[in-house]
């Protein structure tokens, strides 16, 4: 199992963009395999940010984790991850997702069949990325993306010179339909608020079996979980701390739903809270229950705060 580490706040205040490579330099030199932005309502732009941290960084991956679908046309969101990923020179992994009707529903937009929806979004972006990159001066760089479908009917020209497809594209899914489609139409899945029983039981099962049919290859599992290392002693109050910090998710679909999957009580268990033997044992079940990737996002708490959390878990061996 690979770890990786959102460089962008993802539970509290939003960072400024020096902050975002600042992060991304320091997870490179600890070794983490990946570095991960959020798409918040309050924060910097992932895309934007994505690029300040590729940048800034040499030989780090680079993630958004999860763009919401229904605020890009897909054309659009298309293009914008070449010209980032072609910007800093290697692969970018491209999360996106439906968000949920709450956040939806703030920008004015309806929150309709969210699997269909993102199913065509997919099939969309996947014909745009097929036309394939050609060489910068060529005077036929542009292709045509046909399409037709219920949330998108289109007939029109795309082009990004010079750029590769993302090295990969992730969904972010927790519910059956969602999952399937992650499985069928992209490279695999990005779980938020999944314990080790839900990423089991739920999660992995679905999405492999919808791939293997699909013919594509075995999927990327990922999750994203918030974490502190903290002494032991002030395990149990860190996470009250989360609970109180976190409980609105388990009345929140499509987070509801999954918190009632997992074999945690209650949504601050999910959470990797402990030391350092506590988190490694942890993650060693999380890589047991068949994650591929571990997206950590550090709760500050306790006296833990991003750095401190971060040089503790690149200790840690798997």
């Amino acid at each position: 199992m690979r770890i990786g580490i959102f460089v962008s706040e993802t539970w509290g205040p939003a960072s400024p963009i020096d902050e975002v490579r600042e992060r991304a330099l320091r997870a490179e030199a600890l070794g983490f395999s990946s570095a991960w932005v959020p798409y918040l309502p309050w924060s910097l732009d992932a895309i934007a940010s994505m690029q300040a941290a590729g940048e800034a960084t040499e030989r780090i991956e680079i993630g958004s984790a999860v763009i919401p679908s229904y605020f890009f046309h897909p054309l659009a969101l298309a293009r914008l991850a070449v010209t980032t990923q072609a910007a800093i020179g290697r692969p970018i992994h491209l999360g996106i997702g439906c968000s949920n009707p709450a956040v939806v529903a703030m920008h004015g937009l309806p929150f309709e069949r969210p699997a269909r929806h993102i199913r065509e979004y997919l099939e969309v972006m996947g014909a745009a990325l097929e036309l394939g990159a050609k060489p910068a001066g060529d005077r036929e760089q542009a292709g045509f993306v046909q399409y037709e479908g219920e949330f998108f009917t289109l007939g029109s020209i795309y082009g990004a010179p010079g750029a590769q497809p993302p090295g990969s594209i992730l969904v972010g899914a927790l519910g059956p339909h969602m999952l399937r489609v992650a499985g069928r139409h992209s490279d695999g899945v990005i779980a938020t608020w999944s314990d080790e029983g839900a990423i089991e039981r739920e999660i992995a099962p679905p999405v492999r079996t919808a791939a293997q049919a699909a013919g594509r290859p075995a999927p990327t599992i990922a999750g994203v979980v918030a974490v502190a290392v903290v002494p032991s002693a002030k395990a149990a109050e860190a996470r009250d701390a989360a609970q109180s910090e976190f409980a609105f998710y388990e009345g929140t679909m499509p987070y509801q739903r999954v918190v009632e999957a997992s074999d945690a009580a209650r949504i601050g268990d999910i959470c990797v809270i402990g030391d350092e033997e506590e988190v490694a044992r942890r993650l060693r079940r999380f890589r047991d229950a068949g994650m591929t990737d571990f997206l950590a996002a550090p709760f500050a708490v306790q006296g833990a705060d991003w750095n401190s959390t971060a040089e503790k878990l690149a200790e840690i061996d798997l």
